[in-house]
């Protein structure tokens, strides 16, 4: 027992620590470079303790070095530019603020957006040279810039998983998927965009657990489109990893209509926070089919 409330206060704080480091873009998420370009360009030079390849002393190198030739550059979130010149170790650089994130794009051969810039995710800024530094500051201190990309990834497929269609670099199935949340979809966005990262990471420390009848028809979904042959009907891709078509269309709504009604359940019972223009009637049939056991919270 004491070192289970000794082990909860750090948990806490460490939960509160991952929250923190949460980024909100209105814009969406974007990797900073196009489409499957982003998943192909290779570290050359890590960060942290590294050997100069030049001249072999081992120094601290403040970010990541990619290997990446006159590549268009992308911004990563909503942002602003706080930084532009040339210095004797990253040459030409561009530093944008993404949030309480700055990242410094050292090495680059051309900028599109001056100092003071406002940007958006997906919004070209500059183009890279023979290679491209990285370099990212969290609240002014230094941290791996690996830790900030994988949240820009992380965020874009699950603003995909969810069915976002506003969402840069949106995976495209071809498939026309009607979810019944359409009319409203554009507040559903804007909430996705702020609080998923906090859903989806609740869901991983265990402080938010979806009902066991969302599990039993997510499950049922699932099962109905394998007994269907709906998996690898196509040729897989990035965008389509199990070769979905328009066949599917109807499962992939039913699909998407869970998984963004209990993120709404979520936001009602951590937040208490509904869809602006839903009634009390709508709010209730929400909380019926995700969490009844919250109904009591609607008068």
């Amino acid at each position: 027992m004491i070192m289970n409330n000794d082990h909860k206060p750090a948990e806490a704080q460490q939960n509160a620590v991952n929250k923190e480091k949460f980024l909100e873009s209105p814009s969406g998420f974007r990797m900073p470079f196009d489409g499957d370009q982003g998943n192909d360009v290779e570290i050359s030079l890590d960060y942290g303790q590294q050997i100069h390849p030049m001249t072999g002393v081992e120094f601290h190198h403040s970010g990541i070095d990619l290997v990446c030739l006159e590549r268009p550059l992308y911004a990563m979130a909503t942002g602003t530019v706080v930084g532009m010149g040339n210095d004797p170790v990253h040459d030409n650089y561009l530093t944008i603020r993404y949030g309480k994130y700055e990242v410094k794009y050292g090495h680059i051969s051309e900028a599109y957006v001056g100092y003071g810039t406002p940007v958006v995710a997906g919004q070209q800024v500059g183009k890279s040279g023979s290679f491209l530094h990285i370099g990212v500051l969290f609240e002014k201190e230094e941290i791996n810039p690996v830790d900030l990309l994988s949240i820009i990834y992380m965020n874009v497929l699950q603003l995909e998983s969810m069915g976002i269609k506003g969402s840069p670099q949106l995976a495209d199935f071809g498939i026309n998927v009607k979810t019944g949340y359409e009319k409203d979809e554009q507040s559903i966005v804007d909430m996705m965009l702020r609080y998923l990262p906090e859903y989806f990471s609740s869901i991983t420390d265990g402080t938010y657990m979806p009902t066991s009848r969302f599990e039993n028809q997510l499950r049922n979904v699932c099962g109905q489109a394998a007994d269907r042959n709906y998996y690898f009907e196509n040729v897989p891709t990035y965008g389509n990893p199990l070769g979905l078509s328009p066949r599917s269309a109807p499962l992939v709504g039913k699909l998407h209509s869970l998984l963004i009604g209990d993120f709404l359940a979520f936001m009602a019972s951590r937040h208490q926070m509904y869809v602006p223009s839903w009634d009390e009637a709508q709010k209730k049939n929400l909380l019926n089919r995700f969490h009844p056991d919250l109904l009591s919270s609607i008068p």
